[in-house]
C-alpha cells in the first residue's frame, strides 16, 4: 500500500478488469440506481449485465457485504443502509473497511464510489486512509513500481451532476494532507525527531511559498516558554515552537491551528510502563494533522488569516529531564507545578495557545492533540472528544464530524467545577489532576484553556484526538478533514464550503451579541 498513488478522476475510462481490477462500492439502493451503461466498459467481457445485476440481487449488508463479480478482478461492495444519528451518513469507517478487503490486488486499480455530493468528500477521505504511505518492510523496496488507484465518483441523489475540475482537485488536496499526516504519524521517533518534523513543516512552507517562524532549544527558554522548554529539554534533539502564516489580502479574522508535536512521549521521569509505551510515536498526531490540514486549505484558497502552530518537543528521560516537583514558568505569565511529567501535552499547549493569543493575535484558537487516554474512555475509538467555550461551536464540531467522517462528541465544559483539580500550595496550578475519577480528558483541555483565561471573548476549541488518530497499528491521519470541514466557510473552495456547518445559520445564533457575531463568525 506505502507505494500507491491515488487519483481522482472525472471518469476513470473503459478497461477489461483482468487488466485493471475493480471495486463498485456504495449503499445498496445507491448501487441499484447505477445504469449499466455506465459501469459496462469496466466490467466487459468478464462481466454481463444479468451477472451485475444478479450480483445486486445478492447482497445484504449487515452492516456490509460484498460479491466478486469475477474472480479476485471485480468487486461489488454495499456499505450500510442506514447509520446512527452519531455516525456520519458517509459511513466512512465502513469505507476505509471495504477498501482494505475487498479492492482486488494489481499495480492499476480501479474504485467507483457510488454515494450523494454531500458524502463525496468523506468518502475521498476515507479512501485516502485504506493506502498508508509509511513502510519499511523490506519486500517493498525490492519492488520499485508505483502503483495507482484511480477514483471516479458516480453521484446519485439531488445535484447529481458530473464532478467538477474543482471538486477533483479539493479531494486530492485533501486525501494528500490526509496521507501526509498518517505517514509522520507512523514514522518512529528514530527517524521523525523534532528536527526531522521541522523538516517536513519547512517542505509545506515551501510549497506553499511560505517561510516557517522557527523557536528553538535555548531560545525557547529565554524567550519564556517553560512548556516546550521543560518537556523537551532533556532530549538529544532539542524543542522547537514552529509557525506557519497565512495572511492573504482581504482577511477579516485571525485563526490559529495549535497541534501537539511529541514525537515521542516516555512518560519522563514519571515514566511510562513496557505495555503503555509502545505506540507512543503518535503523540504528534495532533501537529501532523494541523500540518496536513494546513497545506489543504492553503492550497484551497483560504480567505482568513491562518496561523498553524506546531509545539514539538521528545519527553525523554535524562539528567536533564523535569522532575515532579519542579515548578516552571510558562508563556502565559503563570506558573506550574510539575507533579506529573508525563502530563506534558497540556504544558507545550499551553505555551502554544498563549502565543497564539497574545503574539498572534488570534480571534479563534483551536488546538489539536493525542492529550489523554481518557479520551477513549470517554468517547471512544472513532470519535474525537470536543472541550470549547462555544455552544455553537460546540455543535460546529459535531456536525462538520459528521459531514467529513472525523467523528467528533463533545466533553462537559465546567471549569467552575473541575479546575480546582490543579490547585497548588506554591504555584498557580499543578499540571495533572487531583482526582482521576473526575473527568480527567476535560480537566486536561481546561489546563490549555486557563492559559489564555476562561473570560478569553475569542473562540477557544479543543479537540482531543488520542484514540481515533489510530486504527490497529496504523495511523488514520484523524483531523485533517476535520479543520477543512469546520473551517470551510473560510475557503474559497465550494466542496468545502458544501460539508461546513458554520455560516449564516450559526451567524444568526449569534447575532444577539456584536461581539461575538464578530469574534465567533467563520464567513
Amino acid at each position: 500500500m506505502a507505494n500507491v498513488g491515488l487519483q481522482f478522476q472525472a471518469s476513470a475510462g473503459d478497461a477489461d478488469p483482468q487488466s485493471r481490477p475493480l471495486l463498485l462500492l456504495g449503499q445498496l439502493h445507491h448501487l441499484h440506481r447505477v445504469p449499466w451503461s455506465h459501469v459496462r466498459g469496466k466490467l466487459q467481457p468478464r462481466v454481463t449485465e444479468e451477472l451485475w445485476q444478479a450480483a445486486l440481487s445478492t447482497l445484504n449488508p449487515n452492516p456490509t457485504d460484498s460479491c466478486p463479480l469475477y474472480l479476485n478482478y471485480a468487486t461489488v461492495a454495499a456499505l450500510p443502509s442506514r447509520v446512527s444519528r452519531h455516525n456520519s451518513p458517509s459511513a466512512a469507517h465502513f469505507v476505509t473497511r471495504l477498501v482494505r478487503t475487498c479492492l482486488p490486488p494489481g499495480t492499476h486499480r480501479c474504485v467507483v464510489m457510488v454515494c450523494e455530493r454531500s458524502d463525496a468528500f468523506a468518502s475521498a477521505c476515507a479512501l485516502a486512509r485504506a493506502f498508508p504511505l509509511f513502510t519499511h518492510r523490506s519486500g517493498a523496496s525490492r519492488r520499485p513500481e508505483k502503483k495507482t488507484v484511480t477514483v471516479e465518483f458516480f453521484l446519485v441523489g439531488q445535484d447529481n451532476g458530473p464532478v467538477e475540475v474543482s471538486t477533483l482537485q479539493c479531494l486530492a488536496s485533501a486525501t494528500e494532507g490526509i496521507r501526509l499526516a498518517a505517514r509522520i504519524v507512523d514514522t518512529p521517533c528514530n527517524e521523525m525527531n523534532t528536527d526531522t518534523f521541522l523538516e517536513e513543516i519547512k517542505k509545506v512552507g515551501k510549497d506553499l511559498g511560505i517561510a516557517p517562524t522557527i523557536i528553538r532549544d535555548e531560545e525557547l527558554k529565554t524567550r519564556g516558554f517553560g512548556g516546550i522548554y521543560g518537556v523537551g529539554k532533556a532530549a538529544l534533539h532539542p524543542p522547537a515552537l514552529a509557525v506557519l502564516s497565512h495572511t492573504p489580502d482581504g482577511a477579516t479574522q485571525t485563526i490559529a491551528w495549535v497541534g501537539k508535536g511529541i514525537v515521542y512521549d516516555t512518560g519522563g521521569l514519571s515514566i511510562k510502563g513496557k505495555t503503555t509505551m509502545p505506540g507512543m510515536k503518535r503523540d504528534c498526531g495532533g501537529a501532523a494533522a494541523v500540518l496536513g490540514a494546513f497545506r489543504a486549505a492553503v492550497k484551497q484558497g483560504f480567505k482568513d488569516n491562518l496561523h498553524a502552530v506546531f509545539c514539538l518537543a521528545e519527553n525523554a528521560v535524562g539528567p536533564n529531564a523535569t522532575r515532579p516537583d519542579d515548578i516552571h514558568l510558562l508563556y502565559s505569565g503563570k506558573t506550574v507545578e510539575i507533579n506529573n511529567t508525563d502530563a506534558e501535552g497540556r504544558l507545550v499547549l499551553a505555551d502554544g495557545v498563549s502565543y497564539a493569543c497574545k503574539d498572534l493575535a488570534a480571534d479563534i484558537i483551536l488546538d489539536v492533540a493525542t492529550l489523554t487516554g481518557a479520551q477513549g474512555i470517554a468517547t471512544g475509538k472513532y470519535h474525537a472528544a470536543v472541550l470549547t467555550n462555544s455552544a455553537e461551536w460546540e455543535a460546529a464540531c459535531v456536525k462538520a464530524g459528521r459531514k467529513c467522517g472525523d467523528l467528533v462528541h463533545p466533553l462537559v465544559y465546567c471549569p467552575e467545577l473541575h479546575f480546582s483539580e490543579f490547585t497548588s500550595a506554591v504555584a498557580d496550578m499543578k499540571n495533572s489532576v487531583a482526582d482521576r475519577d473526575n473527568s480527567p480528558s476535560s480537566c486536561a483541555g481546561l489546563f490549555i484553556a486557563s492559559h489564555i483565561g476562561f473570560d478569553w471573548p475569542g473562540v477557544w476549541v479543543h479537540l482531543d484526538i488520542a484514540a481515533p488518530v489510530h486504527a490497529g497499528e496504523r495511523a488514520t491521519g484523524f483531523g485533517v478533514a476535520l479543520l477543512l470541514a469546520l473551517f470551510g466557510r473560510a475557503s474559497e473552495d465550494p466542496l468545502l464550503n458544501l460539508v461546513s456547518p458554520l455560516g449564516c445559520e450559526a451567524d444568526a445564533q449569534e447575532g444577539d451579541v456584536e461581539r461575538d457575531s464578530k469574534r465567533r463568525r467563520l464567513v
